[in-house]
């Protein structure tokens, strides 16, 4: 069963005020509408009126919101050669890890852990495959919470000099250009803003461009732009949308999207509706 979108149409509201720095009243005051109809709607409660009204007062794309709002869209299902999700529970959290791998050569590199690796790991050795590289997205601990068993204190994880932690070798982004396993090269992207050094991973050599994204961007969402919500939104306009509309997008949470399904559903993003 596909995974459910991370987040409702009213997370997306709230992550937005709250980047924003936009109270219930000044928002209400610029929508005109009242702050009890703005609390009801970060509440869950459907008001096509109230979210049209308030969607360009937050830089929100109205029409998108709204079919969230009605469960009306959801990420065609992706499936590809070479890419697989791995989905793990990290207390309330599902939170997803990714292999990929090429084909011909049975080279693969791990993105991120997940709460449990173990599956990651079956996999790889049901398959055959050799696990030459692993990367971090950014350390939040639902991400990182099983390096070592991953890794095995062998395979060499990779992670942003902004965001150390044990067992992971920092990279610069101004010295690394990028890796290569089989016939797969990865390349580093800056995404920060959900944390510090976030970074989106760009690999090419399947039959489709992936990246894989961490919480920089979810399928109709984004994640929360904890450190810097402009520096999150213009980061991954800078370095995610301009990728070709056919590549996969593997986000930290939630389904599998695609940059063309997300320029279209994605009220982050009205300027590509």
């Amino acid at each position: 069963m596909p995974l459910a979108l991370e987040d409702l149409f009213n997370d997306v509201i709230s992550k937005t005020m709250r980047g924003l720095g936009v109270s219930e009243a000044q928002l209400a005051a610029k929508a005109g509408v009242t702050e009890a109809q703005i609390s009801a709607a970060r509440g869950g409660e459907v008001d096509e009126a109230v979210l049209s009204a308030i969607a360009p007062h937050l830089g929100l794309h109205g029409p998108s919101l709204i079919a969230m709002a009605r469960g009306a869209w959801a990420p065609a299902e992706v499936s590809l050669n070479g890419l697989a999700q791995f989905t793990t529970t990290h207390g309330d959290m599902l939170v997803n890890s990714y292999l990929v791998w090429d084909p011909n050569t049975k080279n693969a590199a791990a993105f991120d852990t997940g709460a449990d690796a173990a599956p990651m790991l079956d996999f790889v050795r049901e398959h055959g495959l050799n696990l030459s590289l692993v990367f971090i997205t950014h350390t939040h601990p639902d991400h990182i919470a099983d390096l070592e068993g991953l890794t095995g204190g062998v395979v060499p994880a990779f992670v942003h000099e902004r965001e150390n932690c044990a067992g992971g070798k920092t990279f610069s982004l101004a010295e690394t250009e990028g890796w290569e396993t089989g016939g797969l090269r990865i390349v580093p992207k800056s995404t920060w803003g959900h944390s510090k050094g976030g970074i989106s991973y760009v690999v090419s050599g399947l039959a489709k461009p992936v990246v894989v994204v961490g919480d920089a961007l979810f399928a109709s969402s984004m994640g929360g732009g904890m450190v810097s919500f402009a520096d999150a939104l213009s980061t991954n306009r800078k370095e995610l949308f301009t990728l070709p509309d056919e590549t996969i997008v593997c986000p930290g949470h939630g389904p599998l999207t695609t940059i063309g399904e997300e320029k279209v559903h994605n009220p982050f993003y009205p300027e590509f509706k």
